[in-house]
């Protein structure tokens, strides 16, 4: 069994390649895990575990088609990670958001068809439906984006439905809630306000922090991907949703909590633009289908998470504060990873 993970050194994909590794997922014990990875800012190589044998990692493009119709051949499936993903970046900027998102997939899934790939997963997010006042989104609730990232996964997400559609392909679709766990790239918002506090910098809160996010443990989603890669229909969506409604104040709370500090630590910000006010998945297609249920407790969740980002300053530091320029030499490593495949993690 070979799998393909595209942006497999990012925070939820590499979550998902290193539990993989571990022998996590059953029946996939001894699969062989190629990570392709742009490597910008958000991908980082000391999330995945260089040197496996079983592991190799392709520095390089979405959007390379000649790239992906040289690296495809001999991967049973793929698990579709790779998407630019801050909703503050795509409201500075639309163009790498469409470009990655909506190009990179039809790329990506043009390719898997050329190349005889057999199962591919998109994961998506529930910032495609938009914001829900009462209730929670089933899957075939109309798709209303209000930001430019959420545009252009819901893009993708048609694409992706297109391929199944009008070309066979085997396809899945999962949408998930807002994820948290060890090794998020500090631009969101528990990792960041758990970086400031642990740097004596106060915290950011849009408006008055009462806008609505439903949490999901990186594991219970990982856990829940590879329920749809083994068991899911194909051409069918999958919300993936955490149970765990909270508004931004009171995660912030409770951040502040587990830190050790108190309230004068939050700043209230003008709200961003075309702020979502609550997100809400109905699941119950994935559990009733699939058996999947969360597992992580929020409260430990959080706990543990606040824990990992203190014992790994040295990672969160460099992440945080680095360039967000792509490393340099990485079209030759790309291309000397592609042709002898050499693991280099």
């Amino acid at each position: 069994m070979r799998v393909l993970v595209t942006g497999g050194a990012g925070f939820i994909g590499s979550h998902y390649v290193r539990t993989m590794l571990a022998g996590g997922y059953e029946g996939y014990e001894d699969a062989h895990v190629t990570v392709l990875d742009k490597l910008t800012y958000a991908g980082n190589r000391e999330n995945i575990p260089l040197g496996h044998p079983l592991l190799d990692l392709v520095v390089g493009d979405i959007c390379d088609r000649d790239l992906l119709l040289e690296l495809l051949p001999g991967h049973d499936a793929v698990v579709h990670f790779a998407a630019e993903s801050h909703v503050d970046r795509s409201l500075a900027s639309a163009d790498a958001f469409i470009r990655t998102n909506v190009l990179g997939t039809q790329v990506l899934l043009e390719a898997c068809l050329s190349s005889g790939v057999q199962r591919v997963v998109h994961v998506s997010t529930d910032e495609v439906y938009g914001t829900i006042e009462h209730g929670s989104w089933t899957e075939d609730r109309p798709l209303l984006p209000n930001s430019p990232y959420a545009a252009s996964k819901a893009a993708s997400d048609l694409i992706a439905r297109a391929f199944w559609r009008s070309h066979g392909l085997d396809l899945s679709i999962t949408r998930c809630s807002n994820n948290y766990g060890p090794h998020q790239h500090p631009e969101k918002l528990i990792p960041l306000f758990i970086t400031n506090l642990l740097e004596g910098e106060q915290v950011p809160v849009y408006g008055d922090g009462l806008n609505i996010r439903e949490w999901l443990h990186v594991d219970d989603h990982s856990r829940a991907i590879q329920l749809v890669l083994t068991r899911g229909r194909s051409g069918e969506i999958y919300n993936v949703g955490g149970g765990n409604e909270r508004t931004n104040l009171a995660v912030t709370e409770q951040l502040i909590e587990l830190v050790g500090v108190d309230g004068s630590w939050i700043r209230y910000v003008p709200d961003r633009k075309g702020h979502d006010q609550r997100y809400s998945l109905d699941e119950t297609k994935i559990r009733e289908e699939l058996g999947y249920a969360p597992g992580v407790d929020f409260d430990q969740g959080l706990a543990d998470t606040v824990a990992w980002y203190r014992d790994n300053a040295h990672w969160w530091k460099a992440s945080k504060h680095r360039s967000n320029e792509p490393p340099r030499g990485e079209r030759e490593e790309r291309t000397t990873a592609a042709r002898s495949g050499e693991g280099t993690r």
